[in-house]
């Protein structure tokens, strides 16, 4: 039997904005699902970002295989419209601050009567009650907030961002998995429900590390590890000069430290009492790095992580940017693609990070020009005239 992408039959309504809810509804969209992307006349904050510099790229990255209409959901008309799309869907998934759908009239109370099978999804920034739930969130806030500032960097120096919007993809992924979940319930049921994801609590496990120091230290609060483990329970964990950039290499147990001390020449430190154990290795970390140091600033990057494979030590050269989106293993296996973008021209877009058995990656069909789907979904879809889309864009409804 020929197999489908999994989420074939499915269609989502999407709100989402920014990277948040943008790339929950990506993956979606990559699994096969329709998605149908709503934006207000004048487009979403992301779409916006594009007037600056490379700021286009993101917006491109995020909303791939997506169709495009615009909506004033504050006019009475665009809520009809509206309404008639969570009929006919089975997800609607927005980002916006707590509050906003139930403001303008289309929140969970309202939908789940238009569409009792409805999976309506919120992702927001620290949840849907408590205290914190009208802070204003975006990705370095809730970074600030959830600790990850308070761990990234070097002890003797200011907190720093990660430098991804780790929080707002972590939040996405989460949104991702609460409406699968969600799905799968209703399959069981035929009943929908709303689902919700704070970017806080989405993140928070990612500390693990650092809170194992942190209990471990019986409550000190831990300092800024630089590169090193984020819990000061590995080593050698580090970043390392080469002649020409950086290495990262982490051994993890007494085989990879053993196999690091053959690919250094050195098997005199097999019987040095400073490292005979990870404990003790830990607790000289500094000599451990410096060792580890002084022997990889003989090498070129390259030569240096073939040779440390050769011996089966955890490393791998730190790349830039250039070398990560020319990267020949994710062009093969197709989770890259460079496309040609009708209006950023050739661009590198990720594709689905899940794969399916029995179905080859879905080819990336370039981001939308805003409302360009807006006769296909309102026309094709809704079965609204084109003298009445027409009469929709004279009245500003779309």
């Amino acid at each position: 039997m020929a197999r489908t992408h999994p989420l074939q039959a499915i269609t989502v309504v999407d709100l989402g904005q920014i990277y948040n809810g943008s790339y929950a509804t990506f993956l979606m969209a990559m699994a096969g699902a329709r998605v149908i992307k709503i934006e207000p006349r004048e487009g979403e904050h992301l779409r916006r970002r594009g007037n600056v510099g490379g700021a286009g790229l993101p917006f491109a990255m995020l909303n791939s295989n997506k169709q495009s209409v615009t909506l004033n959901l504050k006019s009475e008309r665009g809520r009809e419209l509206f309404f008639e799309m969570v009929k006919r869907a089975d997800v609607v998934l927005e980002n916006f601050a707590p509050g906003t759908m139930e403001r303008l009239g289309c929140g969970w109370s309202k939908l789940s009567h238009v569409n009792s099978r409805l999976i309506y999804a919120q992702g927001s920034g620290y949840g849907l009650s408590g205290p914190y739930r009208d802070y204003p969130a975006m990705d370095l806030t809730v970074q600030a907030m959830a600790g990850v500032m308070s761990v990234t960097g070097y002890p003797d120096r200011p907190p720093v961002k990660a430098g991804p919007a780790i929080c707002d993809f972590f939040g996405g992924v989460h949104l991702f998995g609460a409406v699968m979940t969600a799905l799968y319930e209703r399959e069981q049921t035929g009943i929908g429900r709303a689902v919700d994801v704070s970017m806080l609590e989405a993140v928070y496990a990612s500390l693990s590390s650092n809170l194992g120091l942190y209990y471990g230290s019986g409550g000190d609060v831990p300092m800024r590890t630089g590169n090193r483990h984020g819990g000061l329970a590995e080593s050698p964990y580090n970043v390392y000069p080469t002649q020409d950039g950086y290495i990262a290499i982490i051994c993890v147990g007494e085989t990879h430290w053993k196999s690091l001390i053959d690919a250094m020449g050195r098997p005199e430190l097999a019987d040095d009492p400073r490292f005979a154990s990870l404990k003790t290795r830990v607790a000289n970390i500094d000599a451990v790095d410096e060792i580890v140091g002084g022997f990889t600033q003989r090498f070129a990057k390259q030569a240096l992580f073939e040779l440390l494979l050769k011996h089966r030590v955890p490393c791998a050269p730190v790349r830039d940017l250039d070398e990560v989106v020319n990267d020949p293993h994710m062009l093969e296996r197709r989770a890259l693609q460079w496309i040609e973008h009708p209006e950023l021209g050739r661009i590198p877009v990720q594709s689905l990070p899940l794969r399916f058995e029995g179905v080859d990656p879905l080819p990336i069909v370039p981001s939308r020009r805003l409302g360009e789907d807006n006769v296909a979904v309102y026309g094709d879809w809704l079965g609204l005239s084109r003298d009445a889309i027409a009469a929709l864009e004279e009245q500003e409804v779309i």
